[in-house]
């Protein structure tokens, strides 16, 4: 979008074919910014307890995944340059499972810290091997 926005403005003859360029690639996403932050919010969520790890994702296509303490093998905090910007923190708990990782998003870090601290203390505790 900013591309298109610059070309049209270093390309004055070029104006027409860039201005509905720019209108066809903006209103998509000006709509897609309305609509993600209120729909991530409704789809996404997650659980520890003392027995697992509960997290729902997706968009059209939503899965739930429960990772029971006994599978977990690495609990691991994730933290971009955005996330440190705005306090927060993400968190891929690893497990012995083919379907990969589950990942929570977008936390506030003390938090993600705290969850991390639990999840630690609580697999230590539980008895099995993560196989």
């Amino acid at each position: 979008m900013l591309v298109v926005g610059a070309l049209y403005l270093l390309i004055p003859p070029a104006r027409f074919v860039f201005g509905w360029i720019f209108l066809a690639v903006a209103l998509p996403g000006i709509a897609y910014m309305a609509v993600m932050p209120l729909w991530r919010y409704r789809v996404h969520r997650w659980e520890t307890t003392d027995q697992a790890v509960y997290t729902a994702t997706g968009w059209l296509w939503q899965k739930w995944r429960v990772a029971p303490l006994s599978r977990i093998q690495t609990v691991d905090t994730v933290r971009g340059p955005l996330e440190q910007l705005f306090g927060l923190s993400g968190i891929k708990v690893t497990t012995a499972s083919a379907s990969g990782d589950l990942k929570i998003r977008g936390i506030d870090h003390r938090k993600a810290l705290d969850v991390v601290e639990h999840l630690t203390q609580a697999t230590q505790a539980t008895p099995g091997d993560a196989t």
